[in-house]
């Protein structure tokens, strides 16, 4: 009995040890940790989750902070509200701050910044010009357009009353006239907190800063405190780099071109498979971007007429059309009046684009007639023009090898003699019996 006492305790011990050796240094050295995101690109719903994961981590370490270094040119209006709602109910102080030097935080970038328990921004950095627009990237009907311009100024005066009424009157001209501030301009009102060479900088300047975290103010605490950078997942990287338009747009066209080959010669597995991978990418893209779906019809009727090309060939006439149809479908899909200029396609690349894929679909086109105008040759037929070896041969006829196959033959009339081993030529068919000359 004293034996497996001794054991047990023995394992214990074993156990204890395990358990110290392998806990975060921060828990032995007692260090502060700030756990810091680095979001760059459109407000979207990857980057929600981006955030979303950082600020759980931070939660789950007992962080001190959570910073987040904002350069955006804006996003979706939804994926803003969410990320505003995560903060706010976040457990962890979150500073935002705008970076690197000559950053942004345009459009829901200014709202989500004004969301932060603390506001700081890099040197030559610009905030506001958060005038919203449609769903479809158009300018908003005047009462739908008063009616999202009212919440959103009401969400900003609920940001920044504790700032001042200077920055709630800022906040609400940044929505209803598009202002935009430099860091200095900013500073001076109070509209942000501090202005920071890098994070190191900031994380300096916030040391004895007092928040308010869910109604407790906290003092924050940085001396020697430990940065823990968190990059997005190859997931989070992959779906965001979908929500751009050209990438989308590339994908939707390569994607649709690869099931229009599959079509055309069907019996290959690859291009139908690829295909619909990229039009699976393409639609998650779609469906993030603010896109006129009117477009959508004219990119429709491109892909019918390549596929009317391809069963009536007129030559190139449907091709042409279906590529100009594509390049207006395209440009009106992504493009239309009133959609942000980073959530804009390349118009060179859609023109390029049309254009190549009108010339792909011609090239298959002809290839298909000039095989279905070939004539088809088939048992003796097929034998016509090919060429093999004599193996046996004298006085004008004897044996030759075509493929794989030995055949009984006799020099033509206008050959030079034939001797084993030289290189022939069919040049006809007689029964079971081939006719071949001397190449």
């Amino acid at each position: 009995m004293k034996n497996i006492r001794r054991i047990f305790g023995l394992l214990l011990i074993i156990f204890a040890s395990f358990v110290l050796l392998f806990q975060p240094a921060g828990a032995q050295s007692g260090q502060p940790l700030a756990v810091v995101l680095t979001a760059q690109g459109p407000i979207m719903p990857p980057m929600y989750d981006y955030i979303k994961r950082g600020i759980e981590i931070a939660e789950r370490e007992n962080a001190e902070m959570v910073v987040i270094e904002l350069n955006t040119p804006g996003g979706s209006v939804a994926t803003m509200l969410e990320i505003i709602e995560l903060m706010g109910n976040s457990r962890v102080p979150v500073v935002v701050f705008v970076s690197p030097r000559d950053a942004q935080a345009a459009s829901a970038g200014a709202l989500i910044t004004m969301a932060g328990d603390v506001a700081a921004m890099a040197p030559r950095t610009v905030i506001g010009a958060a005038s919203p627009v449609g769903g479809g990237g158009e300018d908003i009907e005047t009462t739908m357009e008063r009616k999202i311009k009212e919440d959103m100024k009401a969400k900003a005066r609920t940001l920044l009353e504790r700032r001042g009424e200077e920055s709630v009157l800022l906040g609400e001209a940044m929505i209803e006239e598009a202002v935009a501030v430099t860091a200095n301009e900013a500073l001076e009102i109070g509209f942000i907190d501090f202005i920071a060479e890098d994070t190191e900088d900031l994380l300096q300047l916030l040391h004895g800063f007092s928040v308010d975290v869910r109604g407790e103010t906290r003092i924050l605490n940085t001396e020697n405190i430990r940065v823990r950078p968190l990059a997005m997942s190859f997931i989070e990287s992959l779906l965001l780099m979908l929500t751009n338009p050209n990438i989308a747009f590339l994908l939707l066209a390569i994607g649709v071109q690869a099931i229009l080959i599959e079509l055309s010669s069907p019996g290959g597995w690859f291009a139908g498979f690829l295909g619909a991978v990229l039009l699976t990418l393409a639609i998650y893209g779609l469906g993030v971007l603010p896109i006129n779906w009117f477009g959508l019809i004219f990119m429709v009727i491109a892909f019918v007429l390549f596929i009317l090309e391809y069963n009536t060939p007129t030559y190139g006439a449907l091709t042409a059309a279906g590529a100009a149809s594509f390049i207006v479908g395209a440009l009106v899909l992504f493009n239309s009046p009133g959609t942000p200029e980073f959530q804009r396609v390349s118009v060179p690349l859609v023109v390029s684009t049309g254009v190549l894929l009108g010339l792909a679909s011609f090239a298959v086109i002809m290839l298909a007639i000039r095989a279905f105008r070939s004539p088809v040759r088939i048992g003796q037929e097929s034998m016509l023009g090919q060429t093999g070896t004599a193996v046996l041969f004298q006085r004008g006829a004897g044996q030759v090898q075509v493929g794989s196959e030995l055949w009984s033959a006799e020099k033509s009339a206008d050959s030079k003699p034939i001797r084993k081993g030289d290189e022939i030529e069919v040049v006809e068919v007689r029964g079971l019996r081939l006719v071949v000359r001397k190449k």
